[in-house]
């Protein structure tokens, strides 16, 4: 069994309001990410919030989610994963960015289904998502990890454990540039709801 770990608390600095509550196709931006995640059946879903925590948690009402806190998510994102492991079980974390609405359910569930069959082969595997080989989200990490993420220093992520285990990585060349599609500016969300 997998566990979603979305990743909501940041203060969406560069687009100057928080860019989980604009809207996108009639739903604020973390409700239809949020949905498509429970769409594609990953496993439990952990929604981590920080900034605006209340306002996060209202948005997500009545969706078979578990909500918790971090009450240093202005420190960086680590501390954001390392509060939803900490209340994750299963064989592994997908790690996903609250911000990226473009990912079908089915691409979810082609890397959900691509972890199940790598951690078969290998019990500390990484899966990570390319398109035209660059490297997307959401990273998947087998349980394996666990104690390496709980204790990561970097305040900014866990590139360094995903850098310093080549051999454990599977990447997956998806078929879409949704993995590489994150929202950080308003341009980038004016690109969004252009294509819409």
């Amino acid at each position: 069994m997998l566990t979603a770990i979305v990743l909501a608390a940041g203060s969406s600095r560069r687009m100057g309001r928080n860019k989980l509550l604009l809207p996108y196709r009639g739903k604020p931006l973390l409700t239809y990410v949020v949905g498509n995640i429970l769409t594609a059946k990953v496993g439990p879903v952990i929604v981590v919030t920080g900034y605006e925590a209340p306002l996060i948690g209202e948005t997500l009402k009545g969706l078979p989610v578990k909500i918790v806190h971090n009450p240093r998510y202005e420190t960086g994102m680590t501390g954001s994963i390392q509060t939803g492991i900490t209340h994750a079980d299963g064989e592994g974390y997908m790690i996903c960015l609250s911000d990226m609405a473009l990912i079908a359910p089915e691409e979810y569930t082609l890397l959900k289904k691509t972890f199940d069959k790598q951690h078969r082969r290998d019990k500390a595997c990484i899966i990570q998502p390319t398109y035209d080989n660059q490297v997307g989200n959401p990273v998947t990490f087998s349980a394996f990890w666990r104690q390496a993420i709980l204790e990561h220093p970097d305040p900014e992520g866990c590139k360094d454990i995903v850098r310093s285990h080549p051999d454990n990585i599977y990447r997956l060349e998806m078929n879409s540039s949704s993995v590489l599609q994150d929202l950080d500016w308003p341009e980038d969300y004016d690109q969004l709801t252009d294509d819409m």
